[in-house]
């Protein structure tokens, strides 16, 4: 079950190890799941315990990890060094790794270390800090492998491509149930079981769904209610493959729409297009913000917008689909092509308690960027 060819990870791993000897770098400690498996292959949630992949700039790596993930990495990576640290009353990884950094003579190394990531925990970090810090020079090195992840290969588009089927093909699946008395258990039934039927994975996080006064969250809740004659209801979803995301994000509205309603989703519909316009290389990902914010602006919603309108996207694994970089204000990250992208424009009234939402995962290319969904951005009414 290994998703890419030999060659793929060869040319990875080159990727890497340029950018490591740019920063003068004798190896790379990886915490972080998506970056074993963009580098390795290696697919698993084991990372909610210790393990470390570690790179050497001579292109060496072992992995460190717990007997369960043994066979898991043997059978979804193309590692071959893989050594177990022992589950037992006085166990302590970090010791391990340790010792397997001295068995690789990177005593006295200059090394880079993943710390911006949930494979790592702050008890963990500290201990890495801790008896690592007199071994061998530590430096952070966190977004070195997220901004190399950022640009997809022809083979991961081919996967995101499938993954924004998939997306489309999901929400598809649920309209026919979007009705007055559905019950928002069948509506996520639908999407998250069409996405699995269809061969996809399980998301990074949980499907959004809120109607009613939950419409205006942006986050999974536990609890589902019925829809009423006269509701709004907002969903964010994404299709998966080979763990690669594509993201879509809109609110439905049954019965009637409201006249906040249509300026709210006229303001986003605007936000999207002025975000597709500056989507292109030498913009950075502030400049993106600043477009969406600017319409916001022009219409006194200020307060109703969020601090962010989207993110990079690509392989990720629980807690969050969200990756590096963000589009929010100053981020100098400077878009370049074949990113997979998705910008949402959220808008939430609590003073009318007035939902909108509208977002799509976009393929950046040498001029604008190639929405990778075929649904409209008509606002969705059901009457």
């Amino acid at each position: 079950m290994i998703h890419f060819e030999r060659d793929e990870f060869d040319a990875r791993r080159a990727r890497l190890l340029d950018e490591m000897a740019n920063r003068k770098l004798d190896a790379m400690l990886l915490f972080a799941q998506e970056s074993m498996y963009w580098l390795t292959g290696y697919d698993s949630f084991g990372f909610c315990f210790f393990q470390c992949l570690v790179l050497k700039s001579d292109g060496e790596m072992q992995l460190l990890t717990r007997s369960a993930d043994l066979r898991q990495a043997r059978h979804t990576s193309i590692l071959e060094a893989i050594v177990i640290w022992r589950d037992r009353g006085n166990a302590d990884p970090v010791i391990e790794l340790r010792n397997l950094l001295g068995d690789m003579d990177l005593l006295g190394a200059r090394i880079g270390v993943e710390w911006l990531t949930h494979g790592l925990t702050g008890q963990a970090g500290l201990g890495v800090n801790e008896r690592l810090g007199s071994f061998a020079t530590l430096k952070d090195a966190s977004d070195l492998v997220p901004m190399l992840r950022a640009v997809k290969s022809e083979a991961e588009i081919a996967y995101v491509r499938e993954a924004a089927l998939l997306a489309d093909e999901a929400f598809e699946a649920a309209q026919p149930l979007i009705v007055p008395g559905a019950d928002e258990a069948e509506i996520l039934a639908a999407m998250q079981g069409h996405v699995l039927k269809r061969g996809g994975d399980y998301p990074a996080n949980p499907f959004i769904v809120g109607s009613g006064r939950d419409a205006l969250l942006c986050r999974y809740k536990s609890g589902r209610r019925r829809l009423d004659a006269s509701d709004q209801l907002t969903l964010e979803w994404a299709g998966v493959k080979a763990q690669y995301h594509a993201a879509l994000m809109r609110t439905v509205i049954l019965g009637e729409p409201t006249d906040r309603h249509l300026e709210l989703h006229a303001a986003a519909r605007e936000a999207l297009s002025a975000v597709e316009a500056v989507m292109r290389p030498e913009h950075s990902f502030g400049d993106v913000f600043d477009a969406h914010a600017a319409v916001m602006e022009e219409h006194e919603l200020v307060r109703h917008r969020l601090s962010a309108c989207g993110y990079s996207l690509g392989a990720r694994y629980a807690p969050s689909w969200m990756d590096m970089p963000m589009f929010h204000v100053g981020n100098q990250a400077v878009i370049q092509p074949n990113m997979t992208l998705f910008a949402h424009m959220i808008i939430m009234d609590s003073d009318t308690g007035t939902a909108m939402t509208l977002g799509r995962t976009y393929l950046t290319t040498e001029t604008e960027p190639e929405p990778l969904s075929r649904l409209s951005l008509d606002l969705t009414v059901v009457r």
